[in-house]
Parts: C-alpha cells; structure tokens; sequence
C-alpha cells in the first residue's frame, strides 16, 4: 500500500503479522517452545526472519503467546487496556513472553521498567501486519514511476490507527537488516526487518516514532559479517555532516503557495523564452561573518539572494548540487543522500519555502542533479548490503579513477528506477523547475579518462555505455512527461550527436546542452593581449558552425573560476581599465550571441579572486565603480535580453541569426543580426580592441532607425562613453551584401547592441 493518504492498509490474511517471506509459525515443533537456534540468532541480531519468532504467536484455542526483545528492561507487562499481564524473561540478555487469551490478535502495548528506575510505554512494532504489499516491492522494478520515493524510505503514516514511520530498504543480499536509532539506543537486536524475497526489501513499522530522530540500518552481508551502518538511501532529511546520520522526516505535506507559477509552468516553450541562468553555490554567496563566518539559511537565502537575483534580471537559480553530501570540498558533487536536502542551511521544509519564494518572485530554480557517481564514504551506498549492489563490482566498470568514486550499475533495474525516480522526486515533491545533469560525458563513454585495458567494450564492441544511454532516455521520458514545462539541461562535454534532441529521434532527451566549445573557444581568445587577437578570431565565430545543432546554454561556470583558473576578470589582459573593458565586452558579446547564458557567481561584479567555497564572494569590490559598473552591464543585458524578442526567441534557430561581419580579423570587429520570430531586429557589434572606429559601417537587414540599447563603453558602466548617440538610421547603402546599412562609432573594447525601432 503507498503512503498517498499517509495510511497504511494491514495485510490480508489470518490477521497475523507474519513474515511475507514465509508463513508465520512459532518457530519450534512445541507452539509455546522457540527453537534454542532461533533465539540465539534473535539474541544475536542475526535472525533474518525476526516476525516468526517476535509478536504474537497464536500457541492454541484462543490463545497467544507475545515476545519481544526488551535489552534495557529490568522487568516489563503487556498492557492490553486496563489490563496488565507481566511478561516472564527468558533470556539473561532481554528475550521476555508473556501469555494472554483472546479469538483475534491482541492490539497491545508494552510497558517497560529499565534499570536505571524510568517507565515508559510503546506499541510493540511485531505486533502490526505488514504495511506494504507484494505489487508496492514488485514495482520498484518499473523505472520511470515516483513509487521508490513513496514506498522505500521512512514514511511517516498509521497502521491500525497508531501512528508511527514505515522503515523499507532495498538490500536483496543481506542475511539480515535491523533499523537503528535514537529511539531504540542504536541497538540492532530491537528492530530487525521482514524479508520481500521476491523483492530484496526489508520493511519494518515501528509505532510511536516522530520526526526528528536520527536512524541508520544495521545489515548483516551475505557471509554473516556486519557492513559499517548505513544511511537511508531514501532519506528526506540528513544529519549536518561530519555526522551521517538519516533524520526522520517523511515526505510530509509542505504549504506550497506557488499554484499559479506551477500552473502556468507546463504553457512555456524553454525553447523560445528568455533563460540567464544564476549559478550558485549557497555556502559562499554570501556568509555572516560577525557569527564565525556561518552559512546564511535556507529561509535567509530566500530573504537575500531571491531579490538580488529579480534585480539583477535573471531567470533561474541554478543550485550546485543540495543533496546531502559529506564533505564541503567536494561542493556536493559527491552526494550520499539524494532524496535529502542537505541541513548546512536548515530543513527539507525551509527549503522549500526558498523555492517557494523563489517562484512567488518569478524565478525558476534548477538543481545540479549527480547520477554518474557517489562517494566511496562507509554509510553511503558503496556495498550497500555487503556486495556490489549499486555499483559495478568491476573496477574497469564501476570505479572513477579521475574523482576516486563509485560508477552506478546502470544496467541493474532497481539502480535505474532509483535515480529516475530521484529525478522525479525534485521537480515534483519540491516543485524545481529543471536538473543540471552532471558529467555526462563520463556515463556515455565506457572507455572515459581511461588507457586501454582499463575499460571494457559494449555488446558490439564499441566505447559507448548502452545502459547509461538508456539511463539518460529514461530519465529525460520521465520528467518532461510527468513534470510538463521542467527542463534538463546536460554538461557534456564532446561531440556527441542529439544530446538535446527528442528520443523518438534518437537523441538523447534532454532539453539543453552546455556550450562548453564556445566557452572554451571564446576564454582562450579573450585570454589573448587585444594586438594578437587578430590570429585567433576564428575562436569568435567557429561556434557558429554548430551553434544551433543542439538547444545550447553558454556557460561561463564555476569550473572557470577554479583550479588554478583565476577570475574571469583575472583572465582579461591589458592593465586595471581595459581588464574590466573587456570583460563588459565580452558579456555584451556573450549575451548577444545565440544560446541561453549561465553565469556563476561573483562574475557578474568581476570578483577579482579564484572562487573559494569556504568564503563569502568579495561584495565589498561594490564599494568600486569599475566593479558596480560590470554588476550593471550583467543587470541591463539581463533585461535587455529579458525584453527584447530578437535575443531570445530564437536562441536555438538558425533562422534567428544572421552574420553581417565575420571576416574583419585584422581589426577584431564582429557583427551580426538577431531575429525574433515576430521579424524584430537586434544588431550585436563587437570591437575587441582599444582602438575607437569612427565610420565603421556594417550592413543590416532592413532599414529604419537602430536604437543603440545596450553600450558596455557608457560612463555610467566605467566606459570611455564614447557611442551612437542614441541610435543610427539605416541608410539606403548596400554593405556586407545587405541593402541598407548603419555608419557607426565603434568604442574601444566593447560591445554595441542596437534594436530597430517599429
């Protein structure tokens, strides 16, 4: 039974909570006997059947034995009503029963004396049927569904009308799984689980238990040997590292306010829509250095950074990656929990009141998603169950030797259905708005970051990993179709053809795909001192050979700004005035060329220092004119782009782009035109020198006047303010094989936007 009404339904049958793996017996050839070997092995929480010999057992006519394991009592009574029946201790370690008489299964509670003098009183957990079912395990296989997030994991809900959490973990090789906590004193002979054979889970309803305390489960491999304890895999909340701890939570019911955002959500083509991406890592936006330099929350966050974000005219937050992770150096690109939130910054429900206030303010909010690869840590998923049960046993196949991780077995169906359904579980249960799909190029290529022999071909032969392909298709099939008006967007790094094309077409699925050529290209040529550029001005204009091959994104990402990388204003030549001149052209350039743009953070106020995740970005530098100059290009080209139908609505169409000058090497111009789909017109000129053109004439498409909308060289950015005037008519003078064209000044290092008017 799912948890959609947070009710459990008992298990059909007699009525006993016997164990779906087998019938329920007493577990010896006497009916009020256990066997010598079963409670040794119950002693020992090495029992991989604890419901045949815990709970109530029917021993005769209307009559039932109950047993529990009670390690911390000094004595205990069954408490059924009124009525209190003391239970006898037949082990020296805690194994007590207790007889009562009644035609059906008793509902009862315990009462415990412990030896330190404390009463308490709970529902027996052996004393529930099952609450799940034998088609909830047998589904877990269908990959595209949310049902792993429903069923697996602690889900709060009743049974029988006492409340309490649903534990259920996948661990089909395991001899033996106990759950273990605060609430049973991390103890694995109080908890231990029932057996789905047919589908490898261990499920177990414990009573009583609220949100908030901390849990692991204990699991005995195959060969009867302990495995370090283990994290939830499913866990909605986690303990904030260096504790690994999984925290219960339940899925829970959160007070969304965002109706009109989600409805209007799925009405949207990405395609056609302005999309200027914030990229941000939230442990160092922004810190609060008068309270030891701590993280700001999540609820601070959305009083903060939302704001900024509208002001400065971006679409979309894109998160690095938030699911729990244990160490900050890996700046989440090594998750142990996916399903959780990371508690750095506060709850799974502050969390999503930043997104909610995100979408109550208009802005989208992406996540970097990492299915390729987890973290070798003790209580994350490495040999989960004392095998290799989520990643390959062949290091060839299963081991990065680039990050020192664990490759997903994308060829196991409970593996797919996990990270599909944990795709899911972020655009719907927390309403994001698209998945940033982490290295991707290391899942398609078998043979990737590796010599020859360290790898091991496909069916045919060949490099490509077939199963992580049909991994990536799934995943993209199951969002788009149940998450309408969501987008994912790849970071793949080579040529692989249809990366952002249709399924149905061969393609990959996904909607978008890093730019990662047109970042590299137009880097390293900004990189050179302005009087060699002339000899790399093929990296301007190569990317317009493929630019519109696939739905592109340009990124200028976190991973330029580390690594030994610097700035990108460190990155710009020339001395302290034509640095920042050149990095305002070169976002103009940036934001006039096809492509959504993605920005990290601290580019868009030219932070002058590498990223550093341990510290605040340096908003200090706002104090400087030149810096507050650079934050105002990157705010008016995000509204300019915002507004202006010619940038944006055909970002992805080569009938939206027109060259005008693609050939001007020796004075490093370049121009062309945009094209909205309701025929608007935008002129992007680029002067990537300190040299001033007066009378630079470039040929346009149409005549009428040119309004000059956008200047990275006015005065009011740090400029030399030299320009247009405020715009050029088009003059009935063929240029560049156009039949009009515009005289224009072209500023020193900088980029000129011109929209035609009417």
């Amino acid at each position: 039974m799912t948890m959609t009404d947070d009710t459990y339904a008992p298990r059909s049958g007699d009525g006993l909570s016997g164990s779906p793996a087998e019938p329920r017996s007493s577990g010896s050839a006497s009916p009020s006997t256990v066997h010598p070997d079963a409670l040794a092995a119950i002693m020992a929480a090495n029992h991989g059947d604890p419901f045949s010999v815990l709970g109530p057992h029917k021993v005769g006519p209307n009559q039932w034995e109950i047993r529990a394991v009670l390690p911390e009592a000094r004595a205990a009574s069954l408490v059924l009503g009124e009525r209190r029946v003391p239970f006898e201790k037949r082990h020296a370690d805690g194994f007590f029963v207790a007889r009562v008489e009644g035609e059906g299964r008793p509902l009862y509670e315990i009462e415990v004396e412990t030896w330190a003098g404390a009463t308490s009183r709970r529902f027996d957990p052996y004393g529930f049927g099952s609450s799940i079912e034998q088609y909830d395990v047998a589904s877990l296989r269908e990959v595209g569904t949310n049902l792993v997030y429903r069923i697996l994991g602690a889900q709060a809900g009743r049974l029988d009308g006492i409340d309490g959490f649903r534990f259920a973990v996948w661990a089909p090789n395991a001899r033996k799984v106990s759950v273990v906590g605060d609430f049973n004193e991390w103890d694995g002979r109080r908890h231990p689980m029932r057996l789905w054979q047919d589908g490898g889970v261990w499920e177990l309803f414990v009573p009583g238990l609220e949100p908030g305390g901390r849990y692991k489960f204990e699991i005995r491999g195959p060969d009867g040997s302990l495995v370090p304890l283990k994290a939830d895999p499913v866990a909605f909340a986690a303990e904030h590292p260096p504790a690994t701890g999984s925290i219960l939570h339940g899925l829970g019911a959160f007070a969304w306010r965002d109706d009109g955002w989600m409805g209007s959500r799925g009405a949207k083509d990405p395609r056609h829509a302005a999309i200027s991406v914030y990229e941000v890592h939230l442990g160092s936006w922004m810190r609060v250095p008068e309270e030891g330099n701590r993280y700001l929350t999540y609820k601070e966050l959305g009083e903060r950074l939302i704001p900024y974000v509208k002001e400065m005219g971006f679409t979309h937050i894109e998160m690095l990656p938030i699911t729990e992770f244990p160490f900050d150096g890996s700046w989440g690109y090594q998750p142990v929990s996916l399903f959780a939130p990371t508690s750095r910054f506060g709850t799974p429900d502050e969390f999503a009141a930043f997104v909610d206030a995100a979408h109550e303010a208009g802005i989208g909010v992406l996540l970097d998603w990492v299915p390729g690869h987890f973290p070798l840590d003790a209580h994350g998923l490495g040999q989960f169950d004392g095998t290799h049960l989520y990643e390959h046993a062949d290091p060839r196949q299963g081991f990065h030797q680039d990050w020192g991780t664990y490759i997903y077995n994308f060829g196991r169906t409970e593996v797919t259905s996990f990270l599909v359904a944990n795709a899911r579980f972020w655009l719907e249960h927390y309403h994001l708005d698209g998945l940033r799909v982490d290295a991707v190029a290391s899942m398609l290529y078998l043979d990737y970051s590796r010599r020859a022999g360290e790898w091991i071909p496909n069916r045919y032969g060949g490099n490509e990993n077939l199963e992580a392909i049909d991994f990536l298709r799934k995943t993209n099939e199951a969002t788009y179709s149940h998450a309408p008006g969501t987008i994912t967007v790849a970071e793949e790094s080579t040529s692989w053809p249809g990366v952002s094309h249709p399924t149905y077409t061969g393609g990959l699925g996904f909607g978008f795909k890093w730019n990662m050529g047109w970042m590299h290209d137009t880097l390293h040529y900004m990189q050179e001192d302005p009087i060699h550029r002339r000899y790399h001005h093929h990296n301007l204009t190569f990317g317009l050979l493929y630019a519109f091959s696939e739905n592109f994104i340009l990124p200028l990402s976190h991973d330029e700004v580390v690594h030994g990388k610097g700035s990108l204003l460190g990155r710009m030549p020339g001395d302290r005035w034509q640095k920042f001149a050149n990095l305002r052209a070169y976002f103009g350039f940036m934001w006039g060329h096809p492509g959504k743009k993605l920005l990290f953070m601290g580019g868009e106020f030219g932070q002058e220092r590498e990223w550093n995740h341990d510290a605040s970005l340096d908003w200090h530098l706002l104090d400087d004119p030149l810096h507050k100059g650079v934050k105002d290009v990157v705010r008016d080209l995000n509204h300019l782009y915002l507004s202006s139908p010619a940038l944006h609505s055909r970002d992805v169409e080569a009938t939206g782009f027109q060259w005008l000058v693609a050939d001007d090497q020796d004075n490093s111009v370049i121009a062309w035109a945009r094209k909205g789909a309701g025929g608007e017109i935008a002129i992007v000129v680029s002067n990537f020198t300190p040299i001033p053109r007066e009378g630079y004439r470039v040929g346009v498409p149409a005549g009428g006047f040119y309004r000059e909308a956008f200047n990275s060289d006015a005065g009011q950015y740090g400029g030399s303010n030299m320009g247009n005037n405020g715009g050029r008519e088009a003059e009935a003078h063929e240029s560049h094989g156009q039949p009009h064209s515009l005289n224009l000044t072209l500023p020193p290092l900088a980029t000129v936007i011109f929209l035609r008017e009417g």
